[in-house]
């Protein structure tokens, strides 16, 4: 099976000879003894060109996962821990990835560097199966649920401005405050809803944004400069309020809490690498963590 899978990703008998270092008699050989195994024909040959039958496309694609599964039992029983190696995909929510998580991911590529790491930054909903991703890391209020998502920690909203905007247009110390100020919304609309809880009672602020982005990256850096008041997740301004470039705003205003989700396919076994990678993330989000 491993050799008919050659064949069909070689695109030709002669190179999946060449691949798995045996004659071309031989992949021709075994491929007609899997054939008669299963009495169909697999791959219609000519001479000079061949295509693939759909019972061989079937069993290609119910093959693949199978022999990915063989490959990495191997890999988990036969190497230490410190020796991984291998593929490993994953897609991570853009800004938490590139404003948080990217220390870390510099960190296990150094220290495991014989896995084949490749990392996609972007917020959209996947398909783990179809678009074969060992991984993804997701900032939501709500994750898929069940076994395959692992909640690795919490994170919030709150509202920043910088120290300089607070001194020319002053500190609002109740929600209605916030009318009279700049506020920068992440999304596209050009009109606005804010919803949280001061005090334990419920607010809704309807407003028109100062200015709008997609990018949380911008828009935090736009409040540094003293354009506004941003709502942001604490990871993406936390160097910022460190460095006391940003002050946090209307503290008591409680929104709601994003989970951080580490999801994996649901018929999908987690091997070492996928383990260790989880680690790493569990030890970076530590001070998200209940």
């Amino acid at each position: 099976m491993k050799l008919f899978v050659t064949v069909v990703d070689q695109g030709s008998i002669a190179k999946a000879a060449d691949v798995m270092s045996i004659a071309k008699s031989a992949v021709s050989r075994r491929l007609a003894q899997l054939e008669g195994r299963y009495d169909v024909r697999l791959i219609d040959r000519q001479p000079g060109k061949w295509w693939v039958t759909d019972a061989g496309r079937e069993l290609y694609q119910r093959a693949n996962p199978m022999l990915a599964d063989a490959d990495d039992l191997d890999r988990d029983f036969m190497q230490p821990t410190r020796n991984l190696s291998g593929p490993l995909r994953v897609t991570i929510a853009h800004e938490f990835g590139m404003t948080f998580l990217k220390p870390m991911l510099f960190r296990f590529a150094k220290d495991f560097p014989e896995i084949e790491l490749a990392v996609d930054f972007d917020d959209r909903t996947i398909d783990l199966d179809r678009e074969n991703y060992d991984l993804a890391i997701r900032i939501t209020s709500k994750g898929p649920g069940g076994d395959s998502d692992i909640t690795i920690g919490q994170t919030r909203h709150g509202l920043f401005a910088s120290p300089d905007y607070l001194r020319d247009h002053g500190m609002p110390c109740e929600p209605r405050d916030l009318r009279d100020h700049a506020l920068l919304q992440y999304g596209p609309s050009r009109r606005a809803i804010w919803k949280f809880e001061f005090d334990g009672k419920p607010c809704k602020l309807e407003f028109k944004p100062y200015l709008n982005s997609r990018t949380g990256a911008f828009l935090k850096d736009a409040a540094v400069d003293g354009m506004g008041i941003v709502r942001m997740l604490d990871f993406v301004v936390r160097q910022d309020v460190e460095a006391k470039r940003l002050i946090p705003v209307l503290p008591r205003a409680d929104f709601e809490n994003f989970g951080v989700h580490l999801i994996h396919a649901p018929n999908r076994r987690l091997n070492k690498r996928m383990r260790a990678f989880s680690q790493a993330v569990l030890n970076r989000c530590a001070d998200f963590q209940p």
